[in-house]
């Protein structure tokens, strides 16, 4: 039986009187005892606000590519992921681009780690980048790490100390969060998701995945798991938006290999495919469809020869002995008893197959007989590139094989249906789509709306954007230091956007240079201007344009020394701005105009 707690008497507020209804007169206190003598007992302090959860994209966020997460609790810092992208049609000269990691450097103290969901570079292709920065151990399945330790080796570097391998199904303790690894179906073996314990709530990261019921490893994903997280109460999902635009189901990876099968089995002469070199599964079904068929295998592109070899010394990958011949060997066989597996599936120029179908490959070269298979779907952006490859296979003879409708590739990525599946299973409090293009997270966000997750709990968000979040209620609060930062070559970070815009308008325009020799007695011109044109027009054949240029710059530089102008880089401007307005008045183009003064 409750009891009923004594009721208190209530004051209205700055007056000190007993409210409406209650006794004209309050009973007297009894007074209060006289303190004892000696020092007053301290109060307790106040306890500290609890720290909250924040979540950070550094990148992959209304883009494809280098993902990289930032989970934070109080003084601890975890990595979920750090990939690169692939460097844009507007980025000429750029090898790859990764995140911006000056947030990371800020608070490298409190880093405790990285946890990686799968091999594939746009999760893993950063982590070079991010260890000369700091030593922090990095946590990943079987095949992950060591696809991780061959990019590494390349870069002279090692695993931090403390790094492992943890396998599905597999936990690590970072700091305030206790991760523990679930399986996922994608198209690289070894992919997880990750929840990720905090004392704020469960945050679960998918990955990239997707629901393969008849994988070919026959590993399907642990849907045991995501029901227990479900039912334990998960406070943030964050699900991978590829394919939100893509209704139904993703088809099942081995699906593809009965088309490979029938290809190759029909064919007469040598057979080629193409494929992403980290898709371990998609080229096991080449191999077994090549053994079945009496063909031996041989592998062509830095890339693919990597993956293969370690994906054979970690047990991903089942060669039978003697399968495997070296592209130097490909003469000794009759052209109906091989197969060759290739890099350049979207079209690279660098790539295998791409300097085949030019003709420029050293060792192979593509002969009227062969057949080519594209089994990859091109990543948006690379339509063009790998429709010119397909054109110069078909001018060589061969019969290419390209379309999706054939059969040839699935997606290794979750369609709307397995979304909803996703979220069915996790059934989140708030919801955060992540890896996808801005129509790619609205749509996954809809998703989610329309199973029952209120608007208000959904984030639409950027990169740099700080998430919020305690047991109720989730926020915006803030941006920290997020971009891209451009790695070409040797040099991280040292090509901005000024040279990229250089690059374009030498690209676009050309550049002409401007040699002038000036006195060093008196500031005289005592020679020039002579003209070097590159990527503009050709000098010899464009006399009288040139002959004007010169009487242009002549004249610009007459004006500086009417006003007695001697600064060297006044006198380069008005040379630049006199000839830069002649020549867009004259050709509506605009050379980048490098003026330089000798003193003699």
């Amino acid at each position: 039986m409750a009891v009923d707690a004594p009721r208190e008497r209530r004051v209205e507020a700055g007056t000190g009187t007993p409210r409406a209804g209650e006794e004209a007169r309050a009973r007297p206190r009894p007074a209060r005892p006289a303190p004892a003598a000696g020092p007053r007992p301290a109060r307790p302090a106040p306890a500290a606000p609890a720290a909250k959860l924040r979540l950070i994209p550094l990148g992959g966020l209304q883009e494809i590519g280098k993902n990289c997460m930032v989970v934070e609790y109080g003084r601890d810092i975890m990595l979920v992921d750090c990939g690169l992208a692939f460097p844009d049609e507007d980025m000429p000269g750029i090898d790859v681009v990764i995140p911006d990691m000056t947030y990371l450097e800020e608070n490298r103290e409190r880093v405790r780690g990285v946890v990686l969901t799968h091999g594939h570079e746009d999760h893993i292709g950063s982590i070079p980048y991010l260890l000369r920065k700091m030593s922090v151990p990095v946590f990943g399945t079987r095949l992950t790490m060591g696809l991780v330790e061959y990019r590494l080796a390349e870069a002279g570097l090692k695993l931090p100390e403390g790094s492992r391998v943890v396998p599905p199904g597999g936990s690590v303790r970072l700091g305030a969060f206790h991760v523990d690894f679930f399986r996922v179906n994608h198209s690289i073996p070894d992919a997880c998701g990750v929840a990720i314990t905090t004392p704020v709530g469960t945050v679960v990261h998918t990955g990239d995945f997707k629901f393969d019921h008849t994988p070919v490893d026959r590993s399907v994903a642990d849907f045991h798991k995501l029901a227990q997280l479900g039912d334990r109460g998960v406070l943030v999902l964050m699900a991978d938006s590829t394919n939100a635009e893509r209704p139904g189901f993703t088809g099942s990876e081995t699906s593809v290999g009965a088309t490979l099968q029938e290809v190759i089995s029909k064919a007469e002469g040598r057979v080629f495919v193409g494929t992403f070199a980290s898709n371990i599964h998609r080229v096991q079904q080449v191999v077994d469809a090549a053994v079945k068929n009496g063909r031996k295998v041989a592998v062509v592109g830095r890339s693919m020869e990597n993956v293969v070899r370690a994906a054979i010394e970690l047990g991903y990958l089942h060669v039978p002995e003697g399968t495997l011949i070296e592209v130097d060997d490909l003469g000794k066989y009759a052209p109906g008893r091989l197969c060759i597996l290739t890099t350049g599936s979207q079209g690279e120029p660098l790539s295998a197959l791409a300097r085949m179908a030019s003709g420029e490959h050293r060792k192979v070269e593509i002969i009227p007989g062969d057949t080519v298979v594209f089994s990859a779907n091109p990543i948006p952006g690379n339509e063009k590139a790998v429709s010119r490859v397909v054109d110069n296979l078909f001018k060589l003879g061969a019969n290419v094989v390209y379309s999706v409708r054939q059969g040839v590739h699935v997606s290794g990525h979750a369609s709307q249906e397995e979304l909803k599946l996703m979220l069915s299973l996790v059934r989140p409090k708030f919801f955060v789509p992540v890896h996808g293009e801005y129509r790619m997270l609205v749509t996954h966000a809809g998703i989610a709306q329309a199973l029952g997750v209120p608007k208000e709990n959904t984030f639409i968000a950027d990169n740099g954007m700080v998430l919020e979040f305690t047991p109720d209620t989730g926020q915006v609060a803030g941006r920290v230091t997020a971009g891209v930062v451009l790695v070409d070559g040797l040099g991280v970070g040292d090509v901005g956007n000024i040279v990229l815009r250089d690059r374009k308008v030498l690209a676009e325009d050309g550049v002409i240079v401007v040699v002038m020799a000036f006195s060093r007695q008196n500031n005289q011109v005592v020679a020039g201007p002579d003209f070097v044109s590159r990527g503009f027009v050709y000098v010899r054949e464009s006399d009288r344009l040139m002959d004007e240029a010169k009487r242009r710059v002549r004249d610009a530089l007459a004006k500086c020394e009417e006003r007695k102008v001697t600064d060297w880089s006044a006198i380069k401007q008005g040379v630049r701005d006199a000839l830069g307005k002649f020549l867009y008045d004259r050709t509506r183009r605009r050379p980048m105009i490098l003026p330089i003064i000798l003193e003699v």
